[in-house]
């Protein structure tokens, strides 16, 4: 079977619980695509709160580490477009857990391929792959200074890394063998907020929140030194769909061109709440410190926006506020109800 050209485009999201599938979901909802949001398993805990916010989307069950549940969701879904998102997308958990790493963020990208080429939407599906900056790794050697491009030396510096350069690859050689339209998107950090309290920027502002309004004293992290390029997830969708209107397949950068380090939104996550000094508030814990650590990570996004018109709207500042603006109302909800 091949997706019909006359109905809505269809379009399968793999990862629909996370940060960036929210974003995307809602984004090609607005667009008018039929949007079905891939689960894994009955007692996803996200799995009511997507279908809360998305009513318009039909979710379906299957796991990346399942080839024939994938098979099954790509027959169904019959879809134009695939975006895989999903993966085990946390660098600190992938140190703690390795092997389910490279199995999920790893194979899961494989056996997806093989899903599309099986069920024989080779030819018509045009298929995005998450990579990700924590591909280059960082190292000083291998660091350019405008930033890395989609030809820079790969080097990861952890097992997520190095399961999502598996994924790269695949990818890559699915395009090359089979002819299949796969675009990758490297993708810089980005945040917002539906992004999960595990990670830091997140965790700092549902932290800065709480401190804000008495329920918390302090917050403890890692190492504040890191810089990243920080960038807003609902831009960064944008970009993703971007990639598969193109003519062609290719491999995209989406960054903003600067970096930032921990202490700086810090600093901005604080300010959005009244609080001049983080200081005061912030312990450092060496249980957050991981293994091996990338100092700085820094995006040309330079052929995305030549190539596809992308750009980014909202900036750091901007982002740390909507984050905090976000958190302080779920702090403030169950102060309410203790009032009440």
């Amino acid at each position: 079977m091949t997706p019909s050209t006359t109905s809505p485009p269809r379009a399968l999201i793999t990862g629909a619980t996370g940060q960036d599938g929210g974003h995307l979901t809602e984004l090609l909802l607005a667009k008018g695509y039929e949007v079905f949001g891939l689960v894994r398993g009955q007692r996803n805990p996200r799995r009511e709160a997507y279908a809360r916010e998305f009513p318009r989307a039909t979710v379906i069950e299957a796991d990346l580490t399942d080839l024939p549940s994938l098979i099954r969701a790509v027959d169904r879904a019959q879809p134009h477009e695939i975006y895989n998102l999903g993966a085990i997308s946390h660098v600190g958990y992938s140190f703690s857990n390795p092997a389910i790493t490279a199995e999920v963020t790893g194979k899961g990208v494989l056996n997806l391929l093989e899903a599309v080429r099986l069920a024989g939407l080779a030819g018509s599906a045009r298929v995005y792959q998450a990579s990700t900056s924590e591909m280059y790794g960082g190292l000083a050697y291998n660091r350019p200074e405008t930033g890395y491009t989609e030809e820079s030396v790969f080097h990861p510096r952890s097992p997520y890394g190095v399961a999502k350069l598996f994924g790269h690859w695949a990818a890559k050689n699915y395009r090359e063998s089979y002819d299949m339209f796969v675009s990758c998107g490297i993708l810089f950090n980005h945040e917002g907020e539906r992004r999960g309290v595990e990670f830091v920027t997140r965790k700092i502002t549902d932290a800065v929140a709480r401190i804000a309004t008495g329920q918390q004293s302090h917050l403890e992290l890692g190492d504040l030194t890191p810089r990243r390029d920080w960038g807003y997830a609902g831009d960064f969708v944008e970009g993703m769909w971007r990639m598969l209107q193109h003519d062609t397949p290719d491999d995209f950068v989406l960054a903003t061109g600067r970096t930032s380090s921990i202490e700086d939104f810090l600093h901005l996550a604080f300010t959005a709440a009244g609080i001049d000094d983080w200081r005061p508030y912030v312990v450092q814990n060496p249980a957050f410190f991981r293994p091996a650590e990338v100092d700085v990570l820094l995006g040309d996004p330079a052929k995305a926006e030549a190539v596809l018109g992308w750009r980014r709207h909202v900036d750091l500042a901007e982002m740390a506020r909507r984050m905090v603006a976000h958190d302080l109302t779920l702090a403030a909800a169950p102060l309410a109800v203790a009032v009440a």
